[in-house]
């Protein structure tokens, strides 16, 4: 699946109603079958070993639908799995269709079996401009949806959606969906191409009354690997998913990405000469955030460059990554619609040692916001060859900043302007401002922290360091003149008494 399609289509979802006015049969279910998380692991296996196979796709007037047209079905969230039952958890599911020609499969489990869930239009309502389309065995749904009581008793709340390739999204609660998680990433930016392996089937356990986790099994499969993944899922202010990921390869895998992260970021305060907008900035994520091996911790400001560009952070097992949302006031978007202030951050804590590699970032070029241009993940330094097999575990947390211990001072916005030229002897620059946070470790005196400011090409000044009045903390600005460079790499921290004040602060400057 080509990565605009994923886009598109993720954006389509977002347009589907929850609920509507129609007869309500509800999802029925088929018979059972023995079912265990390690009878998955042996079937994909098994599949890795065997030719790749696609699955057979959906009707083709299905696939010929337009975009207004495949808005014109929906899921009638009265038809949920669990509904008029004490479980605490609704399954909702989506047509397939359009960007989704391929269908997926999806079972419930209950006391060691498996029961398939049933293909039926007649759970979905649609308007008078839906067509008449043809239903055969090849139909199925696309995604699923998860529900629950996030605000009040009998109020079901979407938190999480699967849908697409590898693809789910999740939001802490009162935040709207905003970046998304895959499954696997493979050759991300590589000139041969991307390769979007699905999700063909999913398994959820039905919920106990009183349990507060949903149990998921997905089973992964493309042209170079077949993969099992279990999510066990908390939602709450803060959604929390902890994953446990196979994966077989069926070729060598020389460029996996592990807990690959995507988003979008279209301008800020350090490119507002590029975009004629109202707004201040445009973006779903604004940095990457680092805590690697060695306990440092690095924020690097996003940045739609001219050209691809990708940026490798060389570690061994990384105490955590993820891309953030900083800034969270409205002003900050001044943006009614999209409400970029509400979108969630994305973190990423490893289990177990994950060895060397390098946390990986790529940044697309994009002009308009509807394009997902942002990815980022863990690359191993060891390739899974043909045959092999490797695991990984992490916790993902949906919502905001990550708890970590003995954070230093965040970085909170960069600005970046071009230096008015001053005496006729001044060379083209810019100024560069990095906004810190407030805090009780500050010291009152400024002049007696550390200015580390480095470049890696062109000259940079020795910075000066003052209070901003808004955000009561430190705000470093210096001059840079780039002369002949096409390309600096940026490093600068603040630091007391001959240790970390803030967050290393990362940036690539291109013209």
């Amino acid at each position: 699946m080509l990565r605009r399609d994923v886009l598109k289509a993720l954006a389509a979802l977002a347009a589907v109603p929850t609920a509507a006015f129609a007869s309500e049969p509800g999802l029925q279910v088929g018979d059972a079958t023995p079912f265990s998380h390690d009878a998955l692991i042996a079937r994909a296996r098994v599949m890795a070993g065997q030719a790749y196979e696609p699955r057979a796709d959906v009707p083709q007037p299905w696939i010929d639908l337009t975009y207004d047209q495949y808005r014109a079905i929906w899921f009638d969230s009265r038809n949920a799995l669990f509904e008029g039952t004490d479980a605490p958890l609704r399954v909702d599911v989506f047509p397939p269709g359009l960007y989704f020609p391929q269908p997926i499969k999806l079972s419930v489990i209950e006391n060691g079996a498996a029961r398939p869930v049933l293909f039926d239009m007649a759970v979905f309502d649609t308007t008078d401009q839906f067509p008449d389309l043809p239903v055969d065995g090849n139909m199925g749904f696309s995604g699923l949806r998860l529900r629950a009581e996030l605000n009040e008793p009998g109020i079901f709340q979407e938190y999480a959606v699967f849908q697409g390739a590898s693809y789910f999204r999740g939001i802490g609660t009162g935040q709207i969906y905003g970046l998304s998680a895959r499954g696997i990433a493979l050759n991300t930016g590589e000139p041969e191409g991307e390769e979007f392996p699905d999700f063909t089937e999913y398994w959820i356990e039905r919920p106990a009354p009183e349990m507060g986790d949903t149990v998921m099994y997905a089973l992964l499969e493309g042209p170079s690997c077949t993969g099992v993944y279990r999510f066990d899922i908390r939602h709450g202010a803060v959604l929390e998913m902890d994953v446990q990921a196979h994966i077989f390869a069926r070729t060598d895998l020389t460029h996996v990405g592990i807990a690959p992260l995507t988003s979008m970021f279209l301008f800020d305060e350090t490119m507002r000469d590029r975009f004629s907008d109202f707004r201040p900035a445009v973006h779903d994520s604004d940095g990457m955030l680092i805590r690697n091996g060695a306990g440092e911790t690095i924020w690097r400001p996003l940045t739609n460059p001219r050209s691809l560009q990708i940026s490798a952070f060389s570690d061994s097992n990384p105490q955590g990554f993820g891309l953030l949302q900083r800034e969270r006031r409205f002003g900050d978007f001044a943006d009614l619609e999209a409400l970029y202030h509400r979108r969630p951050g994305l973190w990423i804590t490893p289990k177990g040692d994950w060895g060397r590699g390098a946390v990986t970032l790529v940044e697309i070029p994009a002009d308009l916001e509807i394009y997902d241009n942002v990815v980022a993940y863990w690359r191993p330094s060891d390739p899974i060859p043909q045959g092999g097999e490797a695991q990984f575990a992490y916790r993902m947390d949906w919502g905001v900043e990550p708890d970590l211990p003995d954070a230093p001072l965040r970085v909170l916005n960069t600005r970046m302007g071009a230096r008015p030229p001053f005496g006729p002897d001044a060379k083209p620059g810019f100024i560069i401002a990095i906004d810190f946070e407030d805090g009780a470790w500050v010291p009152d005196d400024l002049d007696s922290i550390e200015k580390l400011i480095r470049a890696s090409a062109g000259t940079v000044s020795e910075g000066v360091l003052q209070t901003n009045p808004e955000t009561g903390g430190p705000r470093l600005a210096f001059a840079f003149e780039p002369e002949e460079a096409q390309l600096a790499e940026f490093r600068v921290q603040l630091r007391h008494d001959g240790t970390p004040l803030s967050e290393v602060w990362l940036y690539r400057w291109t013209p």
